[in-house]
């Protein structure tokens, strides 16, 4: 369902109002928007504006024919501005569409796959609600991470991303670690009314990334997993400084060769902005699906041993 609210902004088509088809009103009538550029850092920005969860995904996605659209720059969006200030009117074959999550997100944390848990309820108030750590264990968190497109939980401790901040959850989650949403999980009949000080839900989802085929684990085709696939990434202007950030990573050591690699069809990448990589944010936060013929392949120098 659209957006029925009074921002002029909305995603459409989708599963429900945080997911669809990225589209900005002009005047009276909606248009879709465009610019290959985004990544999900810049989707999250919408998805605040809308008062959805965290970005889970964001693409581009090519119509049979141009139509008008607004062209707004990745790099023009920025969190303290509406993305109506940065609209250029065009015309494009392509469109953005979004996903984001309906009724968890984590904020305050140094990645999308981080941060103090906020739950929003589906009652009529629609509030966001911190959790308080003894109502959340270790299957609750795989839940969480699985519904934002994350990996499994790596860390998950109290006040790791900030204190309780009102309101507060008051049941206990019961997950059983395989549904697909935290509202989907049991939850207690009793109610929690008090959360004592740094005990707010703070976690840390991994973030997997692989190189493959190549003569070692430092060696091969660069691989990150979202939404649980292993997906190849694309970009012409990786440079060794870029793939040194991911050798680092993966504990290889320093970065010796980076180069794109032509297949014979397009395929589904994960298209990630060097730029982006070296200013500090996470691989994952950095990247956009695209369909692409061209897949990047690293080579580290591999782990040295000491003397």
């Amino acid at each position: 369902l659209p957006c029925l609210c009074s921002e002029p902004v909305r995603l459409v088509g989708g599963n429900s109002r945080c997911a669809g088809t990225l589209e900005v009103k002009d005047g009276e009538e909606w248009k879709p928007v465009d610019d290959f550029e985004w990544t999900l850092k810049t989707a999250a920005v919408v998805c605040r504006e809308l008062d959805c969860g965290s970005a889970v995904s964001v693409r581009q996605r090519e119509e049979s024919s141009k139509r008008p659209i607004w062209w707004i720059s990745s790099f023009c969006v920025q969190p303290e501005f509406s993305v109506r200030a940065c609209e250029r009117s065009s015309y494009s074959k392509n469109v953005l569409t979004l996903t984001c999550s309906d009724s968890v997100r984590l904020v305050n944390g140094t990645s999308l796959c981080s941060g103090r848990l906020e739950v929003k309820s589906d009652q009529s108030d629609q509030s966001w609600s911190s959790v308080c750590e003894a109502d959340f264990d270790q299957q609750d968190a795989e839940v969480v991470c699985r519904e934002l497109g994350c990996g499994a939980p790596s860390v998950l401790q109290g006040a790791l991303y900030g204190e309780v901040e009102a309101p507060m959850w008051t049941k206990e989650f019961q997950c059983g670690g395989h549904e697909s949403a935290l509202l989907d999980c049991r939850s207690s009949g009793s109610t929690r009314n008090t959360c004592s000080p740094g005990k707010a839900v703070g976690l840390t989802c991994s973030e997997p990334v692989r190189l493959v085929g190549g003569d070692s684990r430092c060696a091969g085709t660069l691989e990150l997993k979202h939404q649980g696939q292993w997906k190849p990434v694309s970009y012409s202007d990786w440079s060794l400084k870029t793939a040194a950030v991911v050798c680092r990573e993966l504990d290889c050591g320093s970065a010796v060769s980076v180069r794109e690699r032509e297949e014979s069809s397009d395929r589904s990448v994960w298209w990630i902005r060097s730029n982006c990589v070296q200013s500090g944010s996470a691989l994952r936060d950095c990247g956009m699906s695209a369909d692409f013929p061209f897949i990047l392949n690293l080579t580290c120098l591999g782990k040295t041993s000491s003397s």
